[in-house]
């Protein structure tokens, strides 16, 4: 299963336009300053509504570990690196439960697995129809307390309740 998710994720970032010129089309755009543990920038994330109703999200992070990370967006727009980055909340459930294996999930912040190469660096570009950067969409990043992007130490089991079982938050943006 996984690795048919890896290849349906890999055949549509050779679809897909760049999300710069998205964004430069007018597209409401929102964007996350991606910090590690130790609170340093590490990069950005870029979160574009498109007109089909999906929002494009375009990482291009560095400075991490190499391996499978989940990635999930939290509930909260804050990114406290002196707590572990638990200022964020839980993932953004938009009342379902965790994971897409499971019968009632999954999470409207639920995103697939990303893998960071031997480098440390994480560009790449998915799509979800989950949430909505428009402030009258379903489950708004924009919402009244915010939200985050969040990048965690080891895979999501796609499935594990209430997160996936993916290990410490490393890396975490509050979308704006």
């Amino acid at each position: 299963m996984r690795n048919c998710l890896r290849t349906a994720i890999a055949a549509g970032l050779l679809l897909t336009a760049p999300a710069a010129a998205l964004a430069q089309e007018g597209m409401p755009t929102m964007m996350a300053n991606v910090i590690n543990a130790t609170g340093a920038a590490i990069g950005t994330v870029s979160f574009t509504q498109t007109p089909s109703g999906m929002v494009l999200i375009a990482l291009d992070i560095a400075d991490l570990e190499p391996g499978v990370h989940g990635l999930h967006i939290h509930e909260t727009g804050q990114c406290d690196a002196a707590d572990g980055f638990k200022s964020a909340g839980g993932h953004y459930s938009g009342g379902m439960e965790h994971g897409v294996l499971s019968e009632g999930g999954p999470h409207a912040g639920d995103l697939p697995n990303v893998t960071v190469g031997a480098d440390g660096t994480l560009v790449m570009e998915i799509f979800t129809d989950r949430i909505s950067v428009a402030a009258d969409g379903e489950n708004p990043l924009g919402d009244e307390d915010g939200s985050a992007i969040m990048i965690h130490s080891g895979a999501d089991d796609y499935q594990s309740q209430p997160a996936g079982d993916a290990g410490s938050r490393i890396a975490c943006g509050v979308i704006e």
